[in-house]
């Protein structure tokens, strides 16, 4: 007799889920070089210019190129890097990538080509979310060991960036979910999923399935927010910052180990957007009017609708991309602890005492109207507060007093000409020279002078 505990995880041969798991691998890698080239093509649209056109139709197979060149090329190891773990580490991030989107169902039960049917879905147990959230927090374990074994401050850095980043969003992230358990009144991604499909009385006695992406619309912006910062992607990519730290903590790494690096991000973006889809989109469920059609939400076509919602949001990814620039690290900060958790504790919090309220027999669609509601509120309040900081930074740079120097105030172009000398950019008198506003003439060259903050020739920028 099988617990009930463990009965989730299925009945099927050991080699069907065998399969399973080789066609989830299979799927996995296939989406990440699909998606690397997807997101190169809509920048390219984006800024008006065409994206790989080259290296197969459409510039299809650019991709594999890339994967080509990297693995021809020599790896080099720092000569002060720990070598154990700075060859482990990208396994580190790479592994908890694939092992993440083995409890993510990909559609209902399908049918088989030899007769009988199965859950597309490598696995399943009751704290399927929970899972994917720990193996999630390991992945970190690898950016930060990749930084402290490469030997070098760069890489260093950009390690300490992320345990930081991660940490914050984590914490978000997590609460976010919590009021899609208690909405669904189960952690399996199979069973959320089911929940979803489930109408639900709305008014005049009309019934409709609801998605959580709707009913919890403030967990959704929550989640979406978070799982960018998760993924280290802009603007939230701080942990990389190729601005000012090179490459961040992949900066001393070469050919196919840094190759991991780059696939574990887009493995990454792929299961946090079917892990959203899964628990915000009604998983793979066609959406209306499709629904309503029948034969087309069962069977394979479970497929179709679920990675057609992974598309939508993995288009959100290269937007945010190709639209925001980096934050600050402070700003990034700021919205994680002071914005997001407070955000996401409010709103369990609510969701808590309202879904006592429908146990008592009260409708389901104050849930609906109030956090519709509360998130166009805390959208709202979120875009005019960026707007406040903006112009509270702009009136207090208007009232500083300007510092620059202004190359110009001499009457001398930059660079100097030979035996010309400009006014200090300190304001400052060196010992042994003249005193300010004294006239120094060179044999041969125009005269020079020394300002001070008396000299009313001077101009500041």
């Amino acid at each position: 007799m099988i617990p009930a505990e463990v009965s989730l995880l299925g009945s099927d041969p050991w080699w069907l889920v065998l399969l399973k798991a080789l066609f989830a691998f299979v799927l996995l890698l296939v989406l990440t070089l699909w998606v690397i080239v997807f997101e190169r093509q809509l920048v390219g649209r984006m800024q008006h210019r065409y994206g790989p056109t080259l290296n197969g139709p459409f510039g299809a197979l650019q991709s594999l190129a890339d994967g080509m060149k990297l693995m021809f090329k020599e790896a080099l190891t720092p000569k002060a890097a720990d070598k154990l773990i700075y060859h482990l580490a990208p396994f580190i991030i790479a592994i908890p990538a694939i092992t993440a989107f083995a409890v993510i169902p990909f559609a209902g039960k399908v049918p088989l080509p030899w007769g009988g049917e199965t859950h597309l879905q490598v696995a399943d147990t009751p704290v399927s979310v929970l899972f994917i959230l720990a193996i999630a927090s390991v992945g970190a374990y690898g950016i930060v060991l990749a930084g402290w074994s490469s030997g070098s401050t760069y890489p260093l850095l950009g390690g300490l960036r992320s345990t930081a980043q991660i940490i914050s969003y984590e914490i978000a992230m997590g609460l976010a979910l919590v009021a899609v358990f208690l909405q669904a009144g189960s952690m399996s991604t199979s069973q959320i999923v089911e929940a979803q499909a489930n109408p639900v009385k709305l008014f005049w006695g009309a019934e409709a399935p609801i998605w959580f992406g709707l009913s919890l619309f403030p967990s959704f912006v929550i989640y979406v927010i978070s799982m960018v910062g998760e993924t280290n992607r802009a603007p939230f990519d701080m942990p990389e910052a190729e601005g000012e730290l090179v490459a961040g903590f992949a900066t001393e790494y070469a050919a196919m180990e840094y190759a991991m690096f780059f696939m574990a991000e887009y493995m990454n973006m792929i299961t946090v957007s079917s892990l959203a889809t899964t628990l915000f989109l009604g998983g793979y469920h066609a959406p209306l009017p499709f629904n309503l059609i029948p034969g087309l939400d069962e069977g394979w076509w479970g497929l179709l609708w679920f990675f057609l919602k992974d598309v939508v949001l993995l288009a959100v990814f290269v937007w945010l991309r190709g639209t925001l620039p980096r934050v600050r690290y402070d700003q990034l900060m700021h919205l994680g602890w002071k914005v997001l958790i407070p955000a996401a504790l409010a709103w369990l919090m609510l969701v808590a005492g309202l879904r006592l309220l429908v146990k008592d027999g009260l409708s389901p669609l104050p849930i609906i109207v109030v956090g519709l509601v509360l998130g166009i509120v805390v959208a709202t309040v979120f875009v005019v507060g960026l707007r406040k900081d903006d112009e509270d930074e702009r009136r207090a740079r208007e009232r500083r007093p300007s510092k620059r120097f202004n190359a110009f105030a001499g009457g001398y172009p930059v660079p100097p000409l030979e035996g010309q000398e400009l006014p200090e950019m300190a304001r400052v008198v060196r010992p042994g020279k003249e005193k300010a506003g004294k006239v120094k003439a060179t044999a041969g060259a125009p005269a020079s002078r020394t300002t001070t903050d008396d000299d009313p020739e001077e101009s500041e920028s």
